[in-house]
């Protein structure tokens, strides 16, 4: 009776979280475009009207192509960088649809890779698929902003899971392939390959690394040299430092985007039109800050490894591959609330790996901070960025990863502790 009355509350839920869905993401997606999905759009009809794409990192011509498209919106800043170049083909296959019925397909394609991960991630645990489903909604606002955006981070974290599954299916090729088919897009997959090389999975690697080289040997050839040249020598470094410029508010301060490089921004760099109002006008101090949490976390991290890796057994990739994707989001130099549709492998293996060894509190613990990472009102939130030391109130995504980070860092160490002295 009790299990019944379980799943009872459990289908009531999910009913709830599929509405929340639908309303908020779903129909906003497909009645009118909203703010990043015309940049993926121009750039690839660009592509398809055999444009100039050297220029596509020049920002004013990126903007009259908009305008040319009629995708103009105070929402968009007009610009293609940070995108690595592939990310102009992205969208070839449905550039010759009007934008809104492009948007249409993309986020029926982003429905149906939600279902399938449900599935995915119900067989490979095991869970139930009402769990699975509803551990995936639970991603709240990260599903919702990714649909009505027209991001495409759904169909990279589906990616994952599926790649994943193929690996544990023992089809290392395929697992591969599926790891690596987004990278040149979205780099965050990378770190699963990078894993998987230091186990000594290398038919994962070569899969990866073959549809690596084939996705960038195909945007050479169809978008030229020169565009790769640019994005190498002055688009990449400034991504991967978080100097950044992907609004007109000043994405190196915005909230929005919040990381431990934003946050310190914040509270040391004066900045007379973005951040007037700093804690404390110390450029030094800030590049510290960020220098010491960064390695401090990889520390943390690195320790981490080596106590789930002894004795070295499959069951490490697991939890190991979790506290790796949950570490690559929280120092990454900027995220927003669609990046964290790519916990759900990360966060789902740790949960496994927490209920299979019995430590439910751990289990509690990681799951209430991913659904609250999908659940705050950041609007609420944003209101304190640039009032000085208020500004640290801004940033409640970070404090969450940082806690989900640092709690089950603790719990897999204490974890493989008892299992040395039992």
């Amino acid at each position: 009776m009790n299990s019944f009355f379980n799943r009872a509350w459990a289908s009531v839920l999910l009913a709830g979280l599929v509405a929340l869905l639908l309303v908020k993401g779903i129909v906003p997606a497909v009645s009118e475009i909203d703010a990043d999905f015309p940049g993926y759009y121009t750039g690839a009809r660009i592509v398809i009207d055999r444009q100039d794409t050297s220029k596509l990192y020049d920002d004013a011509w990126f903007r009259a192509q908009m305008r040319r498209y009629g995708l103009e919106s105070p929402k968009n800043p007009g610009k293609f960088a940070p995108f690595p170049p592939p990310t102009a083909l992205l969208l070839v296959p449905l550039a010759r649809l009007e934008p809104l019925i492009a948007l249409r397909v993309l986020t029926a394609i982003s429905v149906l890779c939600l279902i399938l991960t449900t599935f995915l991630l119900a067989r490979m645990l095991p869970w139930q698929a009402l769990d699975s489903a509803l551990f995936i909604l639970s991603s709240g606002v990260g599903i919702i902003s990714c649909l009505r955006f027209g991001q495409p981070y759904i169909l990279v974290s589906a990616s994952c899971v599926l790649g994943y599954y193929l690996y544990l299916k023992g089809k290392p090729w395929l697992a591969g392939i599926c790891l690596g088919v987004f990278v040149p897009l979205k780099y965050y997959p990378v770190f699963i390959l990078a894993y998987l090389g230091f186990r000594g999975q290398w038919k994962v690697v070569l899969g990866g690394a073959a549809v690596i080289l084939g996705i960038a040997l195909l945007s050479i050839s169809v978008l030229g040299w020169q565009v790769h040249q640019i994005f190498l020598a002055s688009v990449l470094g400034n991504h991967l430092t978080g100097h950044l410029s992907l609004q007109a508010n000043g994405t190196p301060f915005t909230a929005v985007y919040q990381s431990f490089d934003t946050l310190f921004n914040r509270l040391f760099i004066f900045d007379p039109e973005n951040n007037p109002q700093p804690l404390l006008a110390a450029p030094l101090l800030r590049t510290l800050s960020v220098l010491i949490t960064k390695a401090g976390l990889l520390l943390i991290a690195v320790a981490t490894l080596i106590k789930v890796s002894r004795p070295v057994t499959a069951d490490a990739a697991a939890p190991s591959i979790g506290i790796l994707g949950v570490l690559v989001l929280l120092i990454a130099p900027a995220t927003a609330t669609y990046t964290f549709t790519l916990l759900w492998l990360p966060v789902a293996l740790l949960l496994h790996y927490f209920l299979s060894r019995g430590a439910r509190g751990a289990a509690y613990f990681l799951l209430s901070t991913y659904v609250l990472i999908g659940f705050v009102p950041y609007q609420y939130t944003y209101a304190f960025e640039g009032r000085g030391a208020l500004s640290m109130l801004a940033f409640p995504r970070l404090y969450l990863i940082s806690a989900m980070f640092i709690g089950c860092a603790y719990f897999i160490a204490r974890d493989a502790a008892r299992e040395r002295h039992a």
